[in-house]
Order: structure tokens, then C-alpha cells, then sequence
């Protein structure tokens, strides 16, 4: 399934599921990230049951460190 992510293609290669993109990503297990799917914002108590749409936009936003 072909999907963007934080603005770039990527496909799905396994499911339909919020949960299973972020696998593949490697980023379920991380703590600290907020994800919004068509601008809506997915809590991570609902990640394995959002299931994702051919074309759907993912914003995925990371904490990071500098200054």
C-alpha cells in the first residue's frame, strides 16, 4: 500500500494497520513520538487499531536534541 509519511512515499509492506507502519519504521517501541494520520492525531492506545487507506498522509514527530 502506498502511503507518505512526514511528506515523502513510503509503502506498507505488511497490513493495514497505524501499528504495523511504525514497525516497519522502527519506531514503535520508542517513547515520546506523536502520530497523526490525515491531521488527526492517533494516540498510542489506538496505534494497533488504526487501520491506514491507500494514499493516507502520517505525520510521525520525534523529540530531539540541540540547541
Amino acid at each position: 500500500m502506498d502511503i507518505v509519511v512526514n511528506n515523502k512515499p513510503e509503502k506498507l509492506t505488511n497490513g493495514d494497520r497505524l501499528s504495523e507502519l511504525l514497525v516497519q519504521l522502527g519506531l514503535f517501541e520508542k517513547k515520546g513520538i506523536a502520530v497523526a494520520v490525515n491531521n488527526n492525531v492517533i494516540g498510542k492506545s489506538e496505534w494497533e487499531k488504526c487501520g491506514l487507506n491507500q494514499n493516507d498522509k502520517i505525520t510521525i514527530i520525534r523529540p530531539t536534541q540541540g540547541g
